[in-house]
């Protein structure tokens, strides 16, 4: 499957009609709203779910994106694509709650390793090799994206998951293709040396 064009027709539809969406939204229009979070959602949770991992804060923090879309919508102005502006204020938002999270890091969270050994067990009944054996490896995939600097897991998210150009993650970075390319390599590099256990088995 071929990455999509941004020049593409049906691309270039589909975001004068975000256009015209946002056009009624900046008019007060709830419904005109309401569409544009259909039709974006899955882009802007996805997003936010790769970058923070899975758990309660990613469903809050995909509204507040929204949140954020409505309350700038008087000063929308459709001078890049709808969905690079929407990437933009979820980039925002979600390198705030990175940091966020790196100021309280200091302060472990009490596991309890009896609950933890329980879990293992049941996962070790239940399952068969090859399907722990892919959650172990999903896992570890997760967890060394988790490690990578905030601009280089963002640019592999939109890279990988959302099918992005090098141009159009540029511009949701503000950075230039030569330096999305450099973010990428590095990435890509990093985790290649924390997976080498996996990929050599």
């Amino acid at each position: 499957m071929t990455r999509h064009d941004p020049s593409a027709a049906g691309d270039s539809d589909a975001d004068a009609e975000n256009v015209r969406l946002m056009q009624l939204t900046r008019a007060g229009d709830m419904v005109a709203f309401e569409r544009l979070v259909e039709r974006h959602q899955a882009l802007v949770a996805g997003t936010v779910g790769r970058m923070l991992g899975d758990n309660s804060d990613v469903e809050d923090l995909a509204q507040q994106v929204f949140v954020r879309v409505w309350k700038s919508a008087s000063r929308y102005q459709p001078r890049a694509k709808f969905t690079t502006w929407l990437l933009k204020i979820t980039r925002n938002l979600v390198f705030n709650e990175l940091r966020r999270r790196k100021r309280h890091s200091a302060i472990p969270l009490q596991s309890d390793p009896e609950s933890e050994e329980m879990q293992l067990k049941d996962e070790l009944a239940a399952a068969p090799d090859d399907t722990l054996l892919e959650h172990e490896l999903q896992r570890a995939i997760e967890s060394a994206n988790a490690e990578l600097p905030a601009s280089q897991r963002m640019a592999v998210v939109l890279r990988r998951y959302q099918e992005l150009s090098y141009e159009e993650i540029a511009d949701v970075l503000e950075q230039t293709v030569p330096a999305v390319k450099s973010l990428l390599f590095r990435a890509r590099t990093q985790l290649r040396e924390r997976l080498k256990g996996y990929l050599e088995g």
